[in-house]
């Protein structure tokens, strides 16, 4: 009778402390969470949002495998993380579906099957044994599907429960849905709505920004002024709406000649500026005379009338001081007037044509190398 006793009072004391062990795992695990939701709820940008998800969940759920698929049939999405310097293209575990995928739409917790879910973790060097596949919706709208997947059989199965996967797709939403909001009208807000591109605005909260980033990569930074020749000539000629077609075409042919993470905006009137990243003196010059060129081809017909138009092109270039991580104050101002200067002397000397304004660095003009 006393060893029966003794044996179900070990039994129950093995199980109290397996019970304890297990809630201390839960209240943990649950503390993870909770500082990773607050973090995300506290980020207010959509590329902050996804460098979390994609980096920070690995370590706080001990992930081997994570990634986001985000709907983005119109390429808003696309084109919000490229004008704020976000190469999505490069960013292992985004996904960005022009479509939707009828097995996106369905939730799935299981093994990893190669045929099916494949698409859901590009770019790995090891498959996943198991998965979550958890589809992201608001408002019975869907966004996209936060994948998880681990080396291990049994870490995502069919019989486990999904309150926190559920829970944690939940908040995603929410975040992404209300990031979005924000970040369209601040696109809208940003936009020239005569030309389609990026207004005065955009570039002013810019330009700060691309010179940290060159400072940061020590890698140069080309500013180049574009101005339509004679563009009130056209006008009067014309008429507003003459004018308004030739500066949409413009800055359409210019853009094009742009790569996509370039900074291109209306400055004003008939004024284009264009900042361009990793793009040194050489580079600059061979960007702008390729404009000059694809602009002097354009043939705009105004009212059945062939109007042929050039344009003047002003470029300088930020060259980041390596012994120094700090940007001065006034790099952003010279690099534009600089710009400018050389703008005003194509005009000078006849128009349709490049002239280069030299390199900046912090403070200080270096001489004219080409």
């Amino acid at each position: 009778m006393e060893e029966d006793l003794t044996t179900d009072l070990v039994a129950l004391q093995s199980h109290l402390e397996t019970m304890l062990e297990r809630i201390q795992r839960n209240s943990a695990t649950l503390r993870k969470f909770q500082a990773f939701e607050i973090r995300l709820l506290k980020l207010n940008a959509l590329p902050d949002i996804i460098d979390h998800l994609l980096e920070e969940a690995k370590n706080y759920f001990d992930l081997d495998a994570i990634s986001l698929c985000l709907l983005d049939e119109a390429g808003e999405i696309a084109k919000t993380l490229n004008d704020s310097g976000y190469s999505c293209s490069s960013k292992n575990g985004l996904i960005l579906l022009d479509t939707l995928k009828p097995a996106a739409t369905q939730p799935y917790i299981g093994i990893y099957r190669n045929a099916q879910y494949a698409d859901f973790f590009p770019h790995i060097e090891r498959q996943p044994a198991s998965v979550a596949i958890t589809p992201l919706t608001r408002r019975d709208k869907f966004m996209g599907t936060l994948n998880l997947g681990s080396y291990q059989l049994d870490r995502f199965d069919d019989k486990m429960a999904t309150d926190f996967i559920e829970h944690l797709s939940s908040v995603v939403g929410v975040c992404l849905e209300n990031n979005l909001h924000v970040e369209e009208i601040r696109r809208v807000s940003y936009l020239d709505a005569l030309t389609g591109v990026n207004n005065r605005r955009f570039f002013e909260q810019r330009i700060g920004e691309e010179l940290k980033r060159s400072q940061r990569n020590a890698a140069p930074l080309s500013c180049q002024f574009f101005d339509i020749d004679f563009f009130k000539s056209i006008n009067d000629k014309y008429g507003h709406q003459g004018g308004d077609l030739v500066l949409s075409l413009v800055a359409t042919t210019i853009k094009h000649q742009l790569r996509d993470n370039d900074v291109f905006v209306r400055y004003g009137g008939e004024e284009f500026v264009a900042l361009l990243s990793n793009t040194d003196e050489f580079e600059a010059l061979e960007t702008a005379e390729r404009v000059r060129k694809a602009i002097q081809t354009l043939v705009i017909a105004v009212n059945d009338i062939s109007v042929s138009v050039t344009v003047s092109i002003g470029i300088s270039n930020y060259v980041p001081d390596t012994e120094s991580i700090v940007i001065d104050s006034d790099a952003a101002n010279l690099l534009i007037k600089a710009a400018d200067s050389a703008l005003y002397r194509a005009k000078h000397n006849g128009r349709n044509r490049v002239e280069n304004g030299g390199i900046v660095a912090n403070k200080r003009m270096l001489s004219n190398k080409v």
